[in-house]
């Protein structure tokens, strides 16, 4: 048990939070990073962290050519094994959850495209679907690869669009029942009654778009629910997954108004797209989601002239996500002590970062699949449409950071399935072995409690590393 003693004397540096207050001082986020630490920082934000060699790559290529790059992942060569396994191709409904889940997380560990997956799993956790929810089971494996994944650095709008008539949201938000309250007519023991369901357009406003503040009332929840009705979907529960449908007869085709907008009466399905223009231009939608954009990217409580203007460009390009990211990644706030390993690692972030550190072979994804649920972000698995929450509080706790560092030591001993670590590649110095792992020095406090017993086997040394704060931050 002496291997775990050292959790708890580190456990207090990692950050919490570091939500502050008005008027709080962002100084730190002035105050520039090295060129080193620059280019780790850049990994450890833009991948899934980094493996040995890419410090080096990037410097070679250059930082700025290197983000460019990653902003414009159709520019880069994948491996040959992703195109050998997409994500995942084919007949939907034949693709299990478990095998879904390990698809993530072996493009995750080998596709060069990086950011791009960085940014599906964004994308997804910001328009949340339950994969246990009934349909869903045979709906989601489409609804990552044809709504989100093609529009993950595209326009917004899209996205949104995508998102909107995927028959994976329609069924979980419940949307694909709703119908004017007119075509109700009587329940009985085969149909129970039907009427406007609320949930897709409370969603669509406070998750998806303008914000919980976002200037929206209970009145414009009701008008959007009404824009949506008709917007259902054919054969749900067939094995074909189901498509997307348009119900005309069960549409509410009376007029409506949605924050401030007349949208006359008859308008249709185009009642439901008006909806979604009004949204994705409205500016506090460019807030909310430059604002959510920094948390992930940039801190917990990131500086609000940076999210200022990231909004600006939003609204400037017609919700250019690309766009948005590059002034992100430009930024003096982004490259910055405020930023730098400010974030806690999330569980698929933790269990894939380790893999790519220590280079370890992924023969089979299934272990790391399992590890992420144990750690509690089970892949897909999120009841609430919140989605997992990117925030440092979500992750940190005693519980967790033992789950964590039991993960680590199973991990660094080859007990996790599927995937096997050479742990005579690393050195038997402690300092030396933490800077393999970390690309960085350790800090002071981790070598301290690796150090103060006597020296552990090399596996356990590379588990103490792996279950650091050093190694818990990004």
């Amino acid at each position: 048990m002496w291997k775990f003693a050292a959790l708890f004397c580190m456990a207090a540096s990692l950050p919490a939070g570091n939500i502050k207050t008005p008027g709080a001082d962002y100084s730190q986020f002035e105050k520039k990073l090295s060129k080193d630490q620059s280019i780790l920082h850049a990994l450890n934000r833009l991948t899934f962290g980094p493996r040995p060699g890419d410090i080096a790559a990037v410097k070679k290529m250059g930082l700025e050519k290197w983000i460019d790059l990653q902003l414009h992942p159709e520019r880069i060569a994948q491996r040959p094994q992703l195109d050998v396994r997409p994500s995942p191709a084919g007949n939907s409904a034949q693709v299990q959850p478990a095998q879904y889940a390990q698809d993530k997380i072996y493009r995750a560990v080998y596709s060069n495209r990086q950011l791009e997956e960085v940014l599906v799993d964004f994308w997804y956790n910001h328009f949340n679907v339950d994969m246990t929810k009934g349909a869903d089971r045979r709906l989601v494996p489409a609804y990552e690869r044809d709504a989100i994944r093609p529009n993950a650095l595209g326009k917004f709008r899209d996205l949104l669009g995508a998102t909107a008539h995927s028959p994976a949201m329609l069924f979980y938000l419940d949307n694909w029942q709703s119908v004017a309250p007119e075509q109700t007519g009587r329940a009985n023991a085969k149909r129970p009654t039907r009427g406007l369901n609320e949930n897709y357009a409370r969603e669509l406003m406070e998750l998806h778009t303008l914000g919980v503040d976002g200037g929206y009332t209970q009145h414009d929840i009701i008008e959007v629910a009404r824009c949506f009705t008709g917007w259902t979907i054919d054969r749900p529960n067939q094995d074909s997954g189901g498509t997307f449908r348009f119900d005309a007869r069960t549409h509410d085709k009376a007029e409506k108004i949605v924050l401030g907008v007349t949208i006359p009466a008859g308008g249709g399905m185009d009642d439901g797209e008006t909806v979604l223009d009004i949204l994705a231009r409205h500016p506090s939608t460019a807030k909310f989601i430059s604002k959510k954009l920094a948390e992930r990217f940039v801190a917990d409580d990131p500086p609000p002239a940076l999210i200022a203007r990231m909004a600006q460009t939003f609204q400037a390009t017609g919700g250019d996500i690309r766009a948005v990211l590059a002034t992100m990644f430009g930024s003096r706030e982004f490259f910055s002590q405020g930023a730098y390993r400010a974030k806690v690692k999330t569980p698929l972030e933790l269990v894939v970062s380790a893999a790519r550190a220590t280079g370890a072979r992924v023969e089979s994804e299934a272990g790391l699949v399992n590890q992420t649920g144990v750690l509690g972000e089970a892949l897909y698995r999120k009841i609430e449409p919140t989605g997992y929450s990117s925030a440092n509080a979500e992750w940190v706790s005693s519980t967790a950071l033992l789950a964590r560092m039991n993960f680590a030591i199973q991990l660094a001993g080859n007990h996790v399935q599927g995937v096997l670590m050479d742990s005579s590649r690393f050195s038997n110095d402690p300092a030396a072995a933490a800077k393999q792992i970390l690309f960085a020095d350790a800090s002071a406090q981790t070598l301290h409690s690796i150090q103060k017993k006597p020296a552990p086997p090399k596996a356990d040394l590379i588990g103490l590393i792996l279950g650091s704060p050093d190694f818990q931050r990004k």
